[in-house]
């Protein structure tokens, strides 16, 4: 029983020495961002023509 164990373990340690095992490189992309500004633009706006809406907006009298 003790011969088994013995034979088992060199061939094991010859086969794993079978295995290759390949890397593929990582390939690192460049990443496009669009930035959507109308927020901002709608924002400045509504600060520079608020006063021009709020007097149209206002009962007159």
């Amino acid at each position: 029983m003790k011969t088994i164990p013995a034979l088992i373990l060199p061939c094991v340690v010859v086969l794993g020495g079978c295995v290759s095992v390949k890397t593929e490189p990582i390939e690192v992309k460049p990443i496009h961002i669009t930035v959507d500004v109308n927020v901002k633009v709608d924002r400045a706006l509504n600060d520079f023509f608020g006063d021009l809406d709020r007097k149209a907006a206002a009962p007159k009298s």
